[in-house]
């Protein structure tokens, strides 16, 4: 069965065509599209509406692109921007009429099952029980479990949130990045009441962030999702890269060739919330996943 996925998030919109079996899912297309819909959401409690147009121009696309491929089948989840924005009916309306069915706006705790189930098929590194860290835009998803998720905590720590709300400076200051580092650690204890993280013995990182700050601990000269898929990087690399983009312009930052331009002003909150909660929860390494919520969402029409 050809299916048709799509995730939009608070940052970026993605595509993801496969046929799928019980057993296997092959990619026949996937892609991404910086939106960034959840701009100023934070402090307006808004979708704003140069957003709402940057995601239907990116959403024609891919409706066209589902066209020609012929999907049998599709699902659009919308997270966290859509979940806290007051309009959202407006959002929904434009999806319909764009795409041809309504998105789910759906809950912290499905996104974060969604991401885990994406994350952990076919995955052969490391001893599971897995903690699953989806680090989005505007929240990031803790959840743990062996096959089947055990528990699942969505908390509103995401690196365009923390950027819009602390991150003012080019670079940094100081004060801006400890302001940032105190949510995340009151984020990661709100996570630690519902989720056992001390139960875990693999740490598993989704979504840009992490596959980002795998890049450039590998020292890729170009993003190479092959070589970033099921890499594995230590809590020394995380905190050097973290260190370094932190202390870095943002013209500094654009200069990596890995660097999607739309992620240069929000990869050193990306990057502080892993190896933040890397320390809080005290894992030696983490284990990036080019798979997560995307696949989840293409499985789950099976």
């Amino acid at each position: 069965m050809r299916v048709a996925a799509i995730d939009c998030g608070t940052n970026s919109i993605r595509l993801l065509v496969a046929d799928l079996t019980a057993n296997a899912l092959v990619d026949v297309v996937r892609e991404m599209t910086i939106v960034r819909l959840g701009q100023g959401v934070d402090q307006t409690g808004r979708l704003a509406p140069e957003a709402i147009e940057r995601t239907r121009v990116a959403l024609a696309e891919y409706a066209g692109r589902i066209r020609d491929l012929g999907a049998e089948r599709v699902r659009m989840v919308a997270t966290s921007a859509s979940r806290d924005a007051s309009n959202a009916d407006d959002f929904r309306a434009m999806v319909l009429e764009t795409l041809g069915a309504a998105p789910e706006v759906i809950s912290g705790d499905e996104e974060a099952r969604l991401s885990f189930d994406g994350a952990v098929r076919g995955l052969a590194s490391g001893e599971p029980p897995y903690l699953v860290v989806d680090i989005g835009g505007g929240s990031t998803e803790f959840v743990l479990g062996s096959r089947e998720v055990d528990a699942a905590r969505s908390v509103n720590i995401g690196c365009v949130r923390l950027t819009e709300r602390h991150l003012h400076s080019d670079p940094p200051t100081a004060d801006e990045i400890a302001a940032t580092e105190k949510d995340i650690v009151a984020a990661v204890s709100l996570a630690r009441e519902t989720v056992p993280v001390e139960r875990a013995r693999t740490l598993v990182g989704l979504a840009g962030s992490v596959t980002t700050v795998t890049a450039l601990a590998l020292g890729l000269t170009e993003y190479d999702p092959e070589a970033i898929h099921h890499a594995r990087i230590t809590r020394d690399q995380v905190a050097e890269v973290t260190a370094r983009l932190l202390a870095q312009t943002r013209e500094e930052r654009a200069a990596y060739p890995v660097m999607h331009p739309g992620r240069v002003d929000v990869i050193g909150a990306g990057a502080l919330v892993l190896k933040t909660l890397m320390d809080e929860v005290g894992a030696g390494s983490v284990v990036a996943s080019e798979h997560d919520i995307l696949d989840g969402i293409a499985w789950s029409m099976l």
